[in-house]
Protein backbone atom coordinates (compact mmCIF):
# COMPACT_ATOMS: atom_id res chain seq x y z
CA UNK A 1 0.00 0.00 0.00
CA UNK A 2 1.59 3.09 -0.91
CA UNK A 3 0.82 5.74 1.34
CA UNK A 4 1.47 9.59 1.12
CA UNK A 5 1.97 11.84 4.48
CA UNK A 6 0.50 15.26 4.59
CA UNK A 7 0.20 18.23 6.78
CA UNK A 8 3.51 19.31 7.84
CA UNK A 9 5.12 22.69 8.32
CA UNK A 10 7.05 25.33 10.69
CA UNK A 11 5.20 26.23 13.93
CA UNK A 12 6.41 27.67 16.57
CA UNK A 13 7.16 25.95 19.79
CA UNK A 14 4.01 24.49 22.20
CA UNK A 15 2.27 24.99 18.66
CA UNK A 16 0.11 22.37 17.10
CA UNK A 17 0.07 20.39 13.71
CA UNK A 18 -2.03 17.65 12.31
CA UNK A 19 -1.11 15.04 9.75
CA UNK A 20 -2.65 13.18 7.90
CA UNK A 21 -1.39 9.72 5.96
CA UNK A 22 -3.77 8.56 2.86
CA UNK A 23 -3.51 5.68 0.48
CA UNK A 24 -3.26 5.74 -3.08
CA UNK A 25 -5.96 3.72 -4.63
CA UNK A 26 -6.28 1.28 -1.41
CA UNK A 27 -8.13 1.50 1.55
CA UNK A 28 -7.02 1.63 4.95
CA UNK A 29 -9.63 0.43 6.75
CA UNK A 30 -8.11 -3.02 7.16
CA UNK A 31 -4.43 -1.73 7.85
CA UNK A 32 -2.22 -0.98 11.15
CA UNK A 33 -0.83 2.41 10.74
CA UNK A 34 2.82 3.72 11.78
CA UNK A 35 4.26 7.11 12.18
CA UNK A 36 7.50 6.95 12.06
CA UNK A 37 9.79 10.60 11.87
CA UNK A 38 14.00 11.14 10.78
CA UNK A 39 15.18 14.55 12.34
CA UNK A 40 17.98 15.71 10.42
CA UNK A 41 21.15 13.63 10.88
CA UNK A 42 19.53 10.99 12.68
CA UNK A 43 18.05 7.32 11.93
CA UNK A 44 14.43 6.95 11.56
CA UNK A 45 12.33 6.61 14.64
CA UNK A 46 9.33 5.08 15.67
CA UNK A 47 6.39 7.53 17.04
CA UNK A 48 3.07 5.95 17.15
CA UNK A 49 0.71 3.43 15.58
CA UNK A 50 -2.98 2.38 15.44
CA UNK A 51 -3.89 -1.22 14.92
CA UNK A 52 -6.17 -2.61 12.01
CA UNK A 53 -9.29 -2.09 14.27
CA UNK A 54 -8.68 0.84 16.35
CA UNK A 55 -8.26 -1.33 19.31
CA UNK A 56 -4.69 -0.27 20.25
CA UNK A 57 -3.07 2.78 19.69
CA UNK A 58 1.14 2.90 21.03
CA UNK A 59 3.15 6.16 21.78
CA UNK A 60 6.87 6.86 22.41
CA UNK A 61 7.32 8.01 25.85
CA UNK A 62 8.93 11.23 24.14
CA UNK A 63 5.04 12.08 22.40
CA UNK A 64 2.79 10.67 25.15
CA UNK A 65 0.44 12.95 26.09
CA UNK A 66 1.18 15.54 23.30
CA UNK A 67 0.73 13.27 19.81
CA UNK A 68 -2.98 11.63 19.33
CA UNK A 69 -3.24 9.24 16.24
CA UNK A 70 -7.00 8.37 15.27
CA UNK A 71 -8.48 7.73 12.12
CA UNK A 72 -11.21 8.55 9.84
CA UNK A 73 -12.84 5.19 8.01
CA UNK A 74 -14.99 7.48 5.72
CA UNK A 75 -12.15 9.35 4.62
CA UNK A 76 -9.85 6.70 4.38
CA UNK A 77 -7.42 8.48 6.34
CA UNK A 78 -5.38 8.47 9.31
CA UNK A 79 -3.97 11.62 11.79
CA UNK A 80 -1.54 12.36 14.35
CA UNK A 81 -2.37 15.04 15.83
CA UNK A 82 0.90 16.64 17.27
CA UNK A 83 -0.27 19.41 20.42
CA UNK A 84 2.89 21.05 22.63
CA UNK A 85 5.22 20.81 20.32
CA UNK A 86 8.92 20.96 20.70
CA UNK A 87 12.02 21.68 18.77
CA UNK A 88 13.19 18.23 19.10
CA UNK A 89 9.98 16.86 16.66
CA UNK A 90 12.05 18.81 14.17
CA UNK A 91 11.99 16.09 11.55
CA UNK A 92 9.86 14.66 8.25
CA UNK A 93 7.12 12.27 9.29
CA UNK A 94 6.10 9.24 7.20
CA UNK A 95 3.55 6.97 7.95
CA UNK A 96 3.37 3.20 6.75
CA UNK A 97 1.20 0.27 6.79
CA UNK A 98 4.41 -2.12 6.96
CA UNK A 99 4.39 -2.01 11.07
CA UNK A 100 3.43 -4.40 13.80
CA UNK A 101 1.66 -2.69 16.17
CA UNK A 102 1.28 -3.78 19.86
CA UNK A 103 0.74 -1.83 23.46
CA UNK A 104 4.30 -2.28 24.28
CA UNK A 105 5.70 -1.08 20.75
CA UNK A 106 5.90 -0.28 17.23
CA UNK A 107 8.07 -1.64 14.77
CA UNK A 108 8.58 -1.80 11.59
CA UNK A 109 8.18 -4.29 8.94
CA UNK A 110 9.27 -3.05 5.36
CA UNK A 111 11.32 -0.35 4.16
CA UNK A 112 8.92 1.22 1.70
CA UNK A 113 8.57 4.95 3.22
CA UNK A 114 6.58 7.24 0.82
CA UNK A 115 6.77 10.58 0.64
CA UNK A 116 6.90 12.06 3.96
CA UNK A 117 5.93 15.57 5.30
CA UNK A 118 8.34 17.81 6.79
CA UNK A 119 7.89 19.43 10.29
CA UNK A 120 9.99 22.11 11.36
CA UNK A 121 9.31 23.44 15.14
CA UNK A 122 11.12 27.07 15.63
CA UNK A 123 11.00 30.35 16.76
Amino acid sequence: VQLQASGGGLVQPGGSLRLSCTASGNTLANEGVGWFRQAPGKEREEVSCITYDDDVTYYIDSVKGRFTISRDRTRNTVFLQMNSLKPEDTAVYYCTTEVLCMQIGLHSLGDSWGQGTLVTVSS
